[in-house]
Parts: structure tokens; C-alpha cells; sequence
């Protein structure tokens, strides 16, 4: 695929992620709730890919279940949502409660959103956006590319976090899957959390 077309298929996931957002008022859901929204992740920073995946970070004091599960109400009430998976972190260092949903959009494809509902001042407090601030600010347009090929050419049974794609191709000068594939090996995903671009 060339470079263009894979400069114009991640702008078209990434419009079709801001519709599904403006048609599901998920965050308008959350802020109503007092909550802050925020977009992080491949949405962030134009870099969607063929994954059908849209990340929000949501911030207060003190997040409750009864609050998330309220939030998911009201959308599944207005919203067709075909599945909900919660999970509850805040006693761990992550410090969230995280909510999975599963809906379609006005084409009928599906989507998944991943909403991670952070107790602010903890220690992520931020830090994703940051990360995908750094790479909009520091990443060349070649380094972007790069990001977006990988992204196609990975199978589409197998799911991996963006931040592992951006860790390979800045720190290792990864550039092909094969190299990727081998880079991964030695850079487990779990070492990637409090990973900074440069």
C-alpha cells in the first residue's frame, strides 16, 4: 500500500471514530457526571489504523461503580451497545475503575471503546496524553508512516497496544513487521507503561 493511501485510511478511521463519539455522546454522558474526558491513544494522535479501537481517559476524585455504570446506562439506553465488561483497579498502582463497551456505528461496524476512569492526582494521572502529545510533537512524518504500515500489515487476529508500535519504531528503528515481530520479543509490553517518546 502506498504511503498516501495509508495516510488517507487512518484519516478515514479517525473521522469515523469522532462520529461514533458525536453520535453516542459518551463524553457529553461523562461530563454531565462532573467528570473530565480525554481522547488518548491512536485517536489522539491520528494514527488509527485498521482497528476499530477508540481510548478515553476519564478523570475525578473519586470514581465510583455506581457512577460508571450509570454513565453506561444512559448510553445503553439511547445506544445499541452489544456488550459492557467493568473491571475495578482502585485498589491496585493503576488506581481506575476500566469499562469496555462494544457498539456499532451509523454503518453498522463495530467498535470498541475503552474508557479507564482515573482517580486524579494518582500516579497516571496524565501521562498517556503526554505520551501521545510527545509523539504528535516528536515523531517525523517517515517515523508516522511507519507506525501506520506496521499497523496494517499486523494480522488482523492479533491486538497490540499502540504504545508498542511507537516504542519500536522510535527507540529500535523498527521499519518492517519482521523486525517488529523480533523487536517485541525483547520488549514486553508490560515494561512500556511509564514510557516516555523522547
Amino acid at each position: 500500500m502506498k504511503d498516501t493511501e495509508l495516510s488517507a485510511l487512518a484519516a478515514g478511521q479517525c473521522e469515523r471514530a469522532r462520529k461514533l463519539l458525536a453520535l453516542c455522546r459518551i463524553v457529553e454522558i461523562w461530563e454531565m457526571l462532573g467528570v473530565k474526558v480525554e481522547i488518548v491513544g491512536s485517536l489522539r494522535n491520528g494514527l488509527m489504523m485498521k482497528h476499530r479501537d477508540i481510548d478515553l481517559h476519564l478523570y475525578s476524585r473519586f470514581p465510583s461503580p455506581s457512577e460508571g455504570l450509570s454513565a453506561l446506562r444512559t448510553l445503553a439506553e439511547n445506544h445499541p451497545v452489544r456488550r459492557i465488561e467493568y473491571t475495578n483497579l482502585l485498589n491496585t498502582p493503576e488506581r481506575c475503575l476500566e469499562y469496555h463497551i462494544l457498539l456499532p456505528d451509523a454503518e453498522g461496524f463495530e467498535w470498541r471503546i475503552d474508557m479507564i476512569h482515573i482517580v486524579s492526582g494518582s500516579r497516571y494521572d496524565g501521562h498517556f496524553e503526554r505520551v501521545a502529545d510527545r509523539i504528535a510533537e516528536h515523531f517525523t512524518p517517515e517515523m508516522k508512516l511507519a507506525v501506520l504500515r506496521l499497523k496494517y500489515e499486523t494480522p488482523d487476529s492479533e491486538s497490540i497496544p499502540g504504545v508498542e508500535y511507537y516504542h519500536a519504531v522510535q527507540e529500535g528503528g523498527v521499519r518492517t513487521f519482521a523486525e517488529f515481530i523480533e523487536f517485541r520479543k525483547h520488549h514486553p509490553v508490560e515494561e512500556l507503561l511509564d514510557w516516555m517518546p523522547a
